[in-house]
């Protein structure tokens, strides 16, 4: 089956327009489960699938390995769902009565600061797990994937990543 699958890939990449259609058809149930998972509502979800499936048609020849695909899938679709859901934030008005005093802003930007120079500072593997898993959300096995990592994997450099943010911003263990 993955022979078949690298096949259909690489022959998409050359341009066989069968292939590309049948590996855009392949890939819609799992490109809109990824979507469901990632966006906050099911219209987001839906357009941010049919973005992605656009997309792979599009630019298929750019893909480098065959092996990558669903990486890169995951990849378009997150980007999509978090671009869909700046833009929620963005168009929502904020309330007066709930505006932080400069104070409390300040404060939160120098803790924000210290907490992202402290990721900055960690390994590559350990930062993207970090990131994934603790900013961007993502569930833990969503995150091993993406990464083609194992579970236990992932969790260790998770762990590892937390420990060395925890002791280089001085929190309490």
């Amino acid at each position: 089956m993955a022979d078949l699958d690298e096949q259909l890939i690489r022959a998409a990449q050359h341009g066989d327009v069968d292939a590309l259609t049948a590996l855009v058809a392949d890939s819609h149930p799992t490109v809109r489960r990824f979507a469901r998972t990632l966006c906050a509502t099911p219209e987001d979800a839906e357009d941010a699938a049919q973005e992605a499936l656009i997309i792979l048609y599009r630019k298929i020849g750019m893909l480098r390995a065959t092996s990558a695909l669903t990486s890169w899938m995951f990849r378009i679709i997150r980007n999509e769902c978090l671009r869909r859901a700046r833009a929620v934030l963005r168009d929502q008005p904020t309330a007066p009565e709930t505006a932080p005093s400069a104070e409390d802003e300040a404060l939160r930007q120098l803790e924000a600061q210290a907490v992202a120079a402290a990721i900055a500072q960690l390994p590559a593997d350990q930062r993207s797990v970090l990131i994934l898993r603790d900013v961007q959300g993502y569930s833990g096995p969503m995150v091993a994937k993406a990464l083609g990592l194992t579970v236990p994997a992932m969790k260790s450099r998770l762990h590892r990543a937390r420990s060395t943010v925890r002791d280089s911003l001085g929190a309490p263990t």
